[in-house]
């Protein structure tokens, strides 16, 4: 299925690892440019320069996104180079999932202003763009209780809400807004490897849970994310898709 997104730009928040890098790789393979950020150099330099000999141009930029003025920054900048803006992804999290305060204000910082921050630098953009999107990375514990329920789960559940309304506040100008809540996402040398590893028990009743017997691949979520970002998916907007493999029970209304 043709996207139609070839030679459109695309920014990711949060691009080296997992889910991120995944979802600049499906952008970049349906010929759109990419614009990417993240906190690590070296992490930076290395997915951009896996990208050098790519038809799309792709550009990283070593970022904390709970620093709003740098955040903005970026976003300007990459609308100079690129000449404009059409899709945007808030994928970044602090993934601080004990209950304390410092991880409070990280996740509040971190997962939910830099989500905010994120939209309010680009609308100048998108309301110029012809298929303008936006997406946030939520998650299935911002939708049920789990163990990650606390300061990850519940701004995971507020971002949800808050895509919401910029969903309705925007629709009459054409700018679709989205949520994408993928559950349990496995890959080597991510969060969930070192789950198995370091905790069992968690791994395995968490395995157990699932009706698919397996967790999701970050191939699996980008896959939603990018489609969802596309014109082909027009008629979407104010939307929580759920990327789960049905591990979440409740029944959405």
């Amino acid at each position: 299925m043709d996207l139609r997104i070839q030679g459109k730009t695309a920014l990711v928040a949060g691009g080296t690892k997992g889910i991120g890098k995944a979802i600049v790789a499906t952008f970049v393979a349906e010929g759109a440019n990419v614009g990417f950020c993240a906190r690590n150099a070296d992490e930076v330099a290395a997915i951009e320069a896996s990208f050098a000999d790519a038809e799309p141009t792709v550009v990283g930029t070593v970022l904390d996104v709970a620093d709003a003025a740098a955040l903005t920054a970026w976003v300007d900048d990459s609308a100079v180079t690129f000449g404009g803006i059409d899709m945007i992804v808030a994928n970044v999290s602090a993934l601080a999932i004990p209950d304390t305060a410092e991880n409070w204000q990280a996740s509040i910082a971190v997962d939910l202003m830099g989500t905010v921050n994120l939209v309010t630098a680009s609308l100048p953009y998108l309301r110029s763009s012809e298929s303008p999107s936006i997406i946030a990375i939520s998650s299935v514990s911002g939708r049920e209780v789990d163990f990650a329920s606390g300061p990850y789960g519940t701004i995971k559940t507020a971002l949800v809400g808050y895509i919401a309304g910029v969903a309705f506040q925007l629709a009459g100008e054409g700018i679709r807004a989205n949520t994408v809540s993928p559950g349990n996402t496995y890959e080597e040398g991510g969060v969930w490897a070192s789950i198995e590893s370091g905790n069992p028990e968690l791994f395995s009743s968490v395995m157990a849970a699932n009706p698919t017997g397996r967790m999701g691949t970050t191939q699996e979520i980008a896959n939603g994310v990018v489609f969802l970002s596309s014109p082909v998916s027009s008629r979407t907007t104010g939307a929580n898709l759920l990327i789960d493999g049905a591990v979440s029970r409740g029944i959405q209304l």
